[in-house]
């Protein structure tokens, strides 16, 4: 099974342009997606789809992502707004609680979908209502390997003026929730523009990186009175994650949508080292 996981579109930035850069970015990876050879069994928008949760925008991100021969699943983040989204997605699974979580139950894998939006706030939230709720569905198939994805990572990644703190209450709580299923293989997560990869609480928690500008990578303490000239926003090329499950594990790839110079392809000149490579593998 290969899932593809695209995050912090952000369209609607450039109120009004139908050739925003951030459109314009996200043409490319859908380019990438559908056009190359890794052809995803779905594709997961894993939160921040629009600037300000308006609904123009996230129709023109439904009329974008239309393109796919896949299914599209999209997820909430703190610049969402859960009417909106729903309206543009209506296949998105409902939840009598208000939230966009659902589960995605294929016959391999599971895929956990959280909601970790509290209007108002940059930073996540899991609320006990969410809690209780994931604590269902990972009651409900314990013995199946399981995927969770939410938008804001759990973990302190050294970012500071865009990072989480492990203290805070909804860390604490997801932590509480997960504790003791084994079923579950790592969580994958946005938010911070960026490829980064971590181990929380037992299990590998990546960030994929942006299909918007990406977060500057200073690691450096932030006093939020002091402006101090850092880099905040660049614009490094848009990249997306592809996560294949092997049968036993969860693999995940990063690639960027860019246009790089091929040095070699698979012709009869490198048949033999080809050959030779696979060779060396065991049989059957």
């Amino acid at each position: 099974m290969l899932i593809a996981q695209i995050t912090d579109i952000h369209i609607g930035f450039d109120k009004g342009n139908p050739d925003e850069h951030n459109m314009v970015r996200l043409r490319a990876v859908l380019g990438h997606l559908v056009n190359g050879p890794n052809r995803p069994d779905l594709l997961l928008l894993s939160g921040d789809l629009t600037e300000d949760g308006a609904p123009a925008d996230y129709a023109r991100l439904a009329e974008a992502v239309a393109i796919c021969p896949f299914p599209v699943w999209p997820m909430t983040g703190n610049h969402d707004a859960r009417p909106a989204l729903r309206e543009a997605f209506p296949r998105t699974p409902g939840s009598a609680d208000g939230f966009v979580h659902y589960t995605l139950d294929h016959a391999a894998l599971r895929l956990i979908v959280l909601d970790t939006l509290e209007p108002g706030r940059h930073g996540g939230a899991f609320c006990a209502a969410r809690a209780a709720w994931l604590a269902d569905q990972l009651a409900a198939e314990p013995d199946k390997p399981t995927l969770i994805a939410l938008h804001h990572p759990p973990f302190t990644a050294g970012i500071a003026w865009m990072d989480t703190d492990a203290r805070e209450p909804w860390v604490s709580r997801l932590a509480a929730t997960l504790k003791g299923h084994a079923q579950v293989k790592g969580l994958i997560s946005g938010h911070l523009h960026r490829t980064i990869l971590s181990h929380w609480e037992g299990l590998p928690v990546l960030v994929c990186p942006s299909v918007a500008p990406a977060v500057g990578l200073d690691l450096t303490p932030i006093d939020e009175n002091t402006p101090d000239n850092r880099v905040l926003i660049t614009d490094e090329p848009p990249g997306y994650c592809l996560h294949l499950w092997n049968g036993k594990d969860v693999v995940t790839h990063f690639e960027y949508a860019g246009d790089y110079q091929v040095f070699a392809r698979f012709d009869a000149a490198l048949q033999g080292m080809i050959r030779e490579m696979v060779g060396e593998r065991p049989k059957g």
